[in-house]
């Protein structure tokens, strides 16, 4: 019983120490329905050498190393699928959005290597 509730309090104590908000990680699959809906925003914080290699068209270009200075040009009430290579990138911009406010976070797990629609050059 006291494991349990040790874990238990562990658990409070993670989450209660959050920003209060949190992202959705969605699969290539999911992602390519948010896109479809018409209703996310693609931001691809890979470099601007990656996007132009090949991007989700219609993608908003926002480099990680230069989100935070971008927060500004994004409408926190938007709903934002980030992407990025593998997942790594979009996960830790995902936390820096959901850091500052921002409500409808989705993250594509696998990124890019596993994007398997159409893409833009």
């Amino acid at each position: 019983m006291k494991k349990l509730f040790a874990a238990f309090m562990l658990i409070l104590l993670i989450t209660g120490c959050s920003s209060g908000g949190s992202y959705t990680d969605v699969s290539v699959d999911e992602a390519k329905e948010l896109i479809d809906s018409g209703d996310a925003q693609v931001l691809d914080v890979r470099t601007p050498e990656e996007f132009a290699a090949g991007h989700i068209p219609g993608a908003k270009l926002v480099p990680l190393q230069v989100i935070e200075s971008m927060l500004s040009e994004l409408d926190k009430d938007q709903k934002y699928l980030v992407v990025c290579r593998s997942g790594n990138r979009s996960t830790q911009a995902s936390g820096i959005l959901v850091e500052n406010g921002f409500k409808n976070i989705y993250n594509m797990t696998g990124g890019m290597n596993e994007w398997k629609f159409e893409i833009e050059k």
